[in-house]
């Protein structure tokens, strides 16, 4: 799952680079979020993602253009923001994600918690 953080990662500095921001999003999706299938990730980003996917998706291209093209050029500005404000917010949530599993992770009964000597009470 770290493989999707850092796509989503690397499409956010996409996005916040310069050029316009439809040129911007279809580099973002095309680079690195196209190849990530709705069932790689967490239960609870499937749905967000599958809409984005079809958001970026839903138009027919014309004359060898390719569909998230078509898709981004039919876009207002506004929906084209949208469409990369939904990237920042699943990238923010898969990241959070990843934090709470880390922290979660219990330690393996082979690594026992050592106690310094000058810690322990001597009776």
């Amino acid at each position: 799952m770290t493989d999707h953080v850092d796509r989503f990662h690397a499409a956010l500095t996409v996005l916040a680079g310069h050029g316009h921001i439809k040129q911007r999003l279809i580099k973002a999706w095309d680079d690195n979020l196209s190849e990530i299938s709705d069932d790689e990730l967490p239960v609870a980003l499937k749905q967000s993602f599958a809409d984005l996917r079809h958001d970026m998706t839903q138009v027919s291209p014309l004359n060898g253009e390719s569909v998230i093209c078509a898709s981004v050029r039919k876009m207002s500005l506004d929906e084209a923001s949208a469409c990369a404000a939904r990237i920042v917010t699943l990238y923010g949530e898969l990241a959070k994600g990843i934090d709470d599993i880390q922290v979660a992770l219990p330690l393996p009964e082979s690594e026992e918690i050592r106690v310094p000597p000058f810690l322990v009470k001597s009776v």
